[in-house]
């Protein structure tokens, strides 16, 4: 269950009474002070920097961009770090052979020796976040189209540029609400991570793609890594001689359990949704893209998995690439269907109506009604 991950990081607020219920939407960490009263009436017991402190240790320093496309949680103050199976994914398998069938047969390190270098994955921790939206819009102002577009990266480009300190420092903009806002993300990135732990895919990729998407899903759906720094604890390339990462904070497991009534806040990097489409990008998503894409992974999976099945060193070398390709391959399927049952497009057209009739009587909406 793979998701396409923007260097973006977002909180999401539950609450559970009775029966489990999840608050709507997510939250900038940075911006989590206008939701905090509420999170406190639902039992939330630590502060707004706890969440997030730019200044000073926080959650923030706990959870990791986990190789640009996952969400990570350190939770030892050795560097080790809790993440999905489907996350590790290619990491287990770009280190497994026919002879040395990690993959299928599971891995555990029995000390710092045994765990295995992963070739290019790499964690960022988020240093700082940082709203540039009026610098943004002040560069694009009466830009319109490609103008706009091109302008809008290169002062994106300019933004980041100046925030980037140090090798070790990476720093991006992106949009928000369909480039309405636009957020400053500086990072500290470390090169050396080792994989740790990891159960068989029987058990790690339990369902495989039938259960891929689908809610429950029975399965043990994690692995293990840790982050290496240099002896003074400061990003570094691979070496022996590196040490376990000593972080600003990290997530305590707790064996206790939860009970009726206690709170709890899913905080990482999710992908981007499309929440705000229109009843004509439903319409296009559901009857025409979608499917295309749906059609033509379908021709590469059949392909790929004929090939997979004549032998183990084959099929290990194609595991990575091939969940991926299935992952989206069952999303854009299940989406679909979704859409289609929820009649979600038929909801926004009502909206829309709704919407342009209000908008009619607005003299500041004359734009859109065409009086102008």
């Amino acid at each position: 269950m793979k998701k396409t991950v923007y260097l973006l990081l977002c909180a999401m607020v539950f609450s559970f009474v009775n029966t489990v219920k999840a608050d709507e939407g997510m939250w900038i960490p940075m911006l989590i002070g206008k939701n905090y009263e509420q999170m406190k009436k639902q039992g939330f017991k630590l502060t707004a920097k706890d969440l997030y402190n730019a200044n000073g240790s926080s959650l923030k320093d706990a959870i990791v961009h986990f190789g640009g496309f996952c969400t990570g949680e350190i939770v030892s103050d050795k560097g080790l770090i809790f993440t999905n199976h489907h996350c590790g994914y290619d990491a287990i398998a770009s280190n497994s052979t026919a002879q040395n069938n990690i993959l299928d047969n599971g891995f555990y390190a029995k000390n710092y020796g045994e765990e295995k270098p992963i070739d290019g994955l790499f964690v960022r921790f988020l240093q700082r976040m940082e709203d540039v939206t009026p610098q943004v819009n002040e560069a694009t102002k009466g830009l319109k189209g490609a103008e706009k577009a091109a302008k809008m990266l290169e002062v994106f480009n300019t933004i980041s540029k100046a925030a980037v300190t140090g090798p070790t420092i990476e720093a991006n903009v992106k949009d928000f609400y369909k480039s309405n806002q636009f957020i400053l993300f500086v990072y500290e990135r470390f090169d050396d991570v080792r994989l740790v732990g990891a159960p068989p895919q029987n058990i790690g990729k339990y369902g495989g793609d039938t259960d891929n998407w689908e809610w429950p899903r029975q399965t043990g759906d994690f692995s293990v890594f840790r982050v290496y720094a240099a002896k003074n604890n400061a990003p570094a390339k691979y070496s022996a001689e590196n040490v376990p990462f000593k972080p600003k904070k990290f997530l305590p497991v707790s064996i206790k359990g939860v009970k009726n009534g206690d709170f709890s806040i899913v905080y990482g990097y999710p992908g981007r949704t499309d929440r705000y489409l229109t009843s004509y990008g439903v319409d296009l998503a559901t009857e025409k893209v979608s499917p295309t894409i749906v059609k033509l992974r379908d021709i590469r999976l059949k392909a790929w998995k004929a090939e997979m099945d004549k032998s183990v060193e084959t099929r290990l070398k194609l595991s990575s690439k091939y969940a991926n390709i299935a992952n989206y391959w069952k999303y854009y399927i299940g989406q679909t269907e979704q859409l289609k049952r929820l009649k979600v497009s038929e909801s926004k057209r009502k909206e829309e109506k709704a919407f342009t009739e209000w908008a009619a009587q607005k003299t500041e909406f004359a734009w859109f009604n065409g009086a102008v």
